[in-house]
């Protein structure tokens, strides 16, 4: 008897990369039911409240906000952006301090160079290289049209035409680390700057790309903060038919031969499947969903030279403060030393969210630090009992109060705390290896990963997620639930145009 029962797809989890495959699974004609473990959609792109407050867990400036790039096309097509959701103004990248001086990454390139060389003249050689160098890196644009190993020749003409100068930054940074390139200047404020924004392991080529995305304007943020965003991409799921299964974690992929037939949930239940696109943390993929001989050669390489691929996450805090406190968004201080998980810090920043009014509140605006943690940080956080947990968190509110207050002391009797977070919340939330709200730090020792997809052994399941591409990120997680709808249609032989 012949049935129009649709081909159904299930994905495991319901973060961007999972709202993403289910909303391209549905517009390519299939059925589709998302299986996430929280309560609420986004994964790591969310927010949450404390004392009347919002805080964001996520969303410090957004690849793909110019319209005209393919990326803008991904986020407008999942309903995370449209014409009609404002976008807060950026003029600068962040601001660094020491000893008394400051500079600015303005997204006016040109304004930065003027600043930097009245800051430090002797630089002016590697100041004019770094921003001709930023400049090359615009053409770096996040390719979301299909998966590269669909391209084609005239693909990689185009890039090539578009692209002409970025294999400069390429071969310039592509194989130094932040830490060596600082080095290159003699201003010791801006040897901070270099290594400020991103951890100093990353290679240069990562901190060029990330400037040149704001001073491009293609780094916006979206107002009404991550888990607004996130919420709205579950509701296009949702509008086109789709079904999420709130706080139902996956237990297993159930596997006959070569085939997956559904996903057992840890309640036991059984959600059958034609089709399954698992977007979780690879660590916890193989090992606890599937057995660990699926793991791809690249990935395995990764966890087992940590030293190369290391994972980032980082012990967060947050503070509410008068809505008049205005530091331009984000800035670096220099600090009293402060140990957190193994390591000690000089530097720190604050982060000021007044820009858009869903984090103001009577009067008071929410401020962010992070603290970056390490492979090595997160050993420290598992190994402390609940009650050395609980006395390092209350320690490290008071310390890093002091450290904002001694850089700005009108803050004295000014800061109420709202939240702190660690590495082994990203653990417990999210699943997420060593609490990395990323995926493995491209540095220079390291080989960039880029997962095709697909597994051998397995004919019916498609990878998405950030940890499929270092260094992840949300580029990477809505892209790649796109790229497993268009590997699975190309598969069935049908047209990946979606």
């Amino acid at each position: 008897m012949k049935t129009d029962r649709k081909e159904k797809v299930v994905i495991i989890g319901g973060g961007i990369s999972g709202l993403s495959a289910g909303i391209y699974a549905l517009l390519a004609g299939f059925d589709a039911e998302i299986c996430e473990k929280n309560a609420i959609p986004g994964g790591e792109c969310i927010g949450w409240n404390r004392k009347g407050y919002h805080i964001d867990n996520c969303i410090h400036w957004l690849t793909g906000t110019k319209k005209g790039t393919e990326l803008y096309e991904v986020w407008n097509k999942v309903g995370a952006l449209s014409d009609d959701i404002k976008l807060a103004p950026v003029d600068t990248f962040y601001t660094s301090t020491y000893n008394g001086q400051s500079i600015t990454l303005w997204a006016d390139l040109e304004r930065t160079r003027k600043e930097m060389i009245a800051l430090s003249p002797e630089d002016e050689a590697e100041i004019n290289k770094f921003i001709e160098y930023t400049e090359y890196s615009k053409q770096c644009v996040f390719p979301a049209g299909k998966p590269m190993e669909m391209w084609g020749i005239k693909d990689y003409i185009n890039m090539g035409k578009n692209m002409p100068d970025f294999p400069k930054v390429m071969k310039e940074f592509g194989k130094i680390s932040l830490e060596d390139y600082a080095k290159r200047f003699k201003s010791p404020l801006l040897q901070k700057m270099i290594c400020d924004y991103l951890p100093k392991e990353y290679t240069a080529y990562s901190f060029l790309v990330s400037y040149a995305s704001i001073a491009d304007g293609n780094g916006g943020i979206p107002m009404g903060a991550s888990l607004r965003m996130s919420i709205r991409m579950a509701d296009r799921f949702k509008e086109l038919g789709g079904v999420i299964r709130y706080n139902c974690g996956a237990s297993e992929i159930i596997l006959e031969k070569k085939h997956a037939t559904g996903v057992r949930l840890e309640d036991g239940t059984v959600v059958p499947a034609d089709y399954i696109i698992p977007t979780v943390d690879t660590n916890l993929l193989f090992g606890k969903l599937l057995p660990k001989t699926y793991m791809p050669k690249e990935l395995k390489a990764a966890y087992n030279e940590p030293s190369k691929y290391p994972a980032t996450s980082g012990f967060q805090i947050a503070y509410a403060v008068s809505e008049d406190f205005d530091i331009g968004e984000t800035v670096f201080i220099e600090i009293e030393p402060l140990t957190v998980g193994k390591r000690t810090f000089s530097r720190m920043y604050v982060k000021a969210y007044g820009y858009d009014p869903v984090f103001v509140k009577d009067g008071k605006q929410v401020i962010q630090t992070c603290i970056s943690q390490t492979d090595e940080d997160f050993d420290f956080w598992k190994g402390l009992s609940p009650e050395e947990y609980k006395k390092v968190k209350e320690e490290l509110i008071e310390q890093i109060r002091s450290r904002i207050v001694a850089a700005f002391p009108r803050l004295s009797s000014d800061m109420l705390f709202l939240d702190c977070w660690t590495p082994l919340t990203y653990e417990r939330y999210c699943n997420a290896y060593h609490g990395s709200y990323m995926s493995f730090v491209t540095t220079p020792e390291g080989k960039q990963i880029r997962l095709k997809g697909k597994l051998k052994g397995i004919d019916n399941l498609y990878l998405a997620g950030q940890w499929t591409n270092s260094p992840g990120g949300l580029p990477v997680a809505v892209a790649s639930g796109k790229f497993s709808v268009q590997r699975l249609l190309k598969s069935l032989h049908r047209d990946i145009n979606i």
